[in-house]
C-alpha cells in the first residue's frame, strides 16, 4: 500500500499513481479510451478494487476509470480536503437529557467537503451540532462511532457488536433514547435483528438513515436525524424503531416497528414503509401523532434491559422462481446451513421438484421455514394440494412474517436451539411484533402500498 498519500489506493492503482506522482484530492485530467475527464482524483474506498480509479466530475458526479482505458493522466493542480467543520463549543445543557448517537457507516452523519466534492464523516458532537443547530433545542448529544462500514457489509457479528454496545451505553451513561446512525440498505436487518436481541426496553432505540447524501439538495439527513433525536427524548415508545421520511417532501418522519419495516424503493426519500400495519407515530417538527396504540411503553418492562444475542449466520434466503432447480437444497446441505428461509409464491408455494428435494434437507435436521413474495398477507399451506405436501414434508409456516425478518429470526431462533419441535414453536410465537394476527389494509395502508398512485 502505498504511503505517500494515496492510502486509499492499493496493488496496481497504488503504483501506478506513485509512478506518476499523483495523490489523492489532485486535480487532473484523464485522456481516455472512452474520452477526456477532468476532475479531482477521490480515496477509492473500503470496496474499490485496484483497477479503477474513482473522479468527482464538475458536475458533481462521481465515475470509476480503467487503469486500461487511460491513455495520458495530467495533474493540474490540488485540492484541499477540509475532514472537519470548523467546531463551536458548545455548553452542555443540565436541564436538556442526555441521547447518544452512534455511528455505523451511511450517509446521515456525513457532510459535503465543498473544496473536494467529497462527502465525508461529520461525527463528532460539535460538528453536528453545528450542521444541525436545532438539536439543542432536544438535548445534550453524545456521539460515539462503533464501525464505519456500508451497509451492505454489515454481518451478524456486527449486530451483536452494536448490541453490546447499547448496553454498554445504558449501564454507563443512562441516555434517554439510543439513535443509530446506519446505511439504508440493510438497516432493516439491523432493526430486526436488534428487535430480537434487546429484552425489556425501557427507552428508545432508534435507527436512521439518509437516503440521499448531504451534498444533494433533496437531502433527507436532516429531517431524519432530527426527527429520530426528538423520538429518543419524547416519545413513550420503548422499543426498537426505523426513523425514515414519511413522504417525498420534508414534512414528517414515520416511526416503525423494527420487525414490520421494509426498504420499498431504492432512492425515494420515503422509501421505508410499515408493511400491512401503520407505523407507530408520525413527527411533524415537534408535534408527535401516535398511529397506534399497541407497543410497549416506557417505564412498561418489568426487569433490567438484557441483551441475548446468539445467532447462528448459516441460514439461507432462497427466493422460489419458475425454474428454480431443487439441487439448491443440496448445496446448503452441503454447506453445513442450519436453516432456509423460502420466500414462496402466492400462500407460500414452490414447484413440487423443490418439494420432493426437501427431504435432504429435513433428514439432516435443517428446518425449512415458509414466507410470501407478496408481503401482504398471510402464508397458509392447507389451501391447495402444494401448500399441503409442503406441511407434510414439515416445513414450517411463518404467517405474514416478512422473508427478511424471517431469516434474522431464523438466526436468532437457531443461534439458541437446533431442536425442531422448540424452533417451531418459537419461531411461530410472535416475540417482538414481527406477526401481525389480523392485517389491517384501510386506506392509510394502501396508500403505503402505493395502489392509488398514478
Amino acid at each position: 500500500m502505498s504511503e505517500d498519500g494515496n492510502k486509499d489506493y492499493y496493488g496496481i492503482a497504488a503504483v501506478w499513481l506513485d509512478a506518476q506522482d499523483i495523490t489523492v484530492w489532485s486535480k487532473v485530467t484523464l485522456k481516455t479510451k472512452k474520452g477526456t475527464f477532468k476532475g479531482i482524483l477521490l480515496p477509492r474506498g473500503g470496496q474499490g478494487d485496484d483497477k479503477h480509479l474513482t473522479i468527482k466530475l464538475s458536475n458533481g458526479y462521481n465515475i470509476a476509470i480503467n487503469l486500461d482505458d487511460i491513455i495520458e493522466i495530467k495533474k493540474t493542480g490540488q485540492a484541499k480536503s477540509e475532514y472537519k467543520i470548523p467546531e463551536k463549543k458548545f455548553r452542555r445543557n443540565p436541564n436538556k437529557p442526555t441521547v447518544v448517537l452512534l455511528g455505523t457507516g451511511g450517509t446521515v452523519a456525513s457532510r459535503l467537503d465543498y473544496n473536494t466534492g467529497a462527502v465525508i464523516p461529520a461525527f463528532s458532537t460539535q460538528e453536528l451540532y453545528n450542521a444541525f443547530p436545532e438539536l439543542r433545542d432536544y438535548c445534550n448529544l453524545e456521539t460515539k462511532s462503533v464501525m464505519q462500514k456500508f451497509s451492505e457489509n454489515i454481518e451478524p457479528a456486527d449486530w451483536i457488536k452494536i448490541a453490546n454496545e447499547i448496553m454498554s451505553i445504558i449501564e454507563n451513561n443512562d441516555p434517554v433514547g439510543i439513535v443509530i446512525a446506519h446505511g439504508t440498505d440493510t438497516l432493516h436487518y439491523t432493526a430486526a435483528a436488534l428487535s430480537f436481541i434487546l429484552k425489556n426496553l425501557d427507552r428508545p432505540i432508534i435507527l436512521v438513515g439518509s437516503q440521499r447524501s448531504s451534498d444533494r439538495p433533496s437531502s433527507d439527513t436532516a429531517i431524519n436525524l432530527l426527527g429520530s433525536v426528538n423520538a429518543a427524548v419524547n416519545v413513550d415508545i420503548a422499543e426498537v424503531m426505523v426513523c425514515m421520511h414519511a413522504t417525498s417532501s420534508d414534512t414528517a418522519v414515520f416511526l416503525h416497528r423494527g420487525t414490520r419495516v421494509r426498504k420499498m424503493h431504492t432512492s425515494r426519500r420515503d422509501a421505508f414503509k410499515t408493511i400491512a400495519a401503520k407505523p407507530l407515530a408520525r413527527i411533524d417538527g415537534k408535534k408527535i401523532a401516535y398511529l397506534q396504540k399497541n407497543y410497549q411503553r416506557r417505564g412498561q418492562a418489568k426487569g433490567a434491559i438484557t441483551a441475548d444475542a446468539k445467532f447462528e449466520p448459516k441460514v439461507a434466503l432462497v427466493y422460489f422462481h419458475p425454474g428454480l432447480e431443487p439441487e439448491i437444497i443440496d448445496f446448503y446441505v452441503n454447506k453445513n446451513y442450519r436453516g432456509i428461509v423460502f420466500a414462496g409464491t402466492g400462500l407460500g408455494h414452490t414447484s413440487q421438484r423443490v418439494i420432493n428435494r426437501l427431504e435432504v434437507a429435513i433428514d439432516n435436521n435443517i428446518p425449512i421455514f415458509m414466507t410470501s413474495q407478496c408481503l401482504w398477507g398471510h402464508t397458509n399451506l392447507a389451501v391447495y394440494e402444494t401448500g399441503r405436501n409442503l406441511l407434510k414434508k414439515g416445513v414450517i409456516p411463518l404467517g405474514n412474517m416478512l422473508p427478511e425478518v424471517a431469516l434474522v429470526k431464523a438466526m436468532w431462533v437457531l443461534g439458541h436451539t437446533n431442536e425442531i419441535p422448540f424452533v417451531r414453536e418459537l419461531m411461530q410465537k410472535n416475540l417482538a411484533g414481527e406477526i401481525i394476527m389480523q392485517e389491517r389494509v384501510d386506506d392509510f395502508v394502501i396508500r403505503q402500498m402505493g395502489l392509488n398512485e398514478k
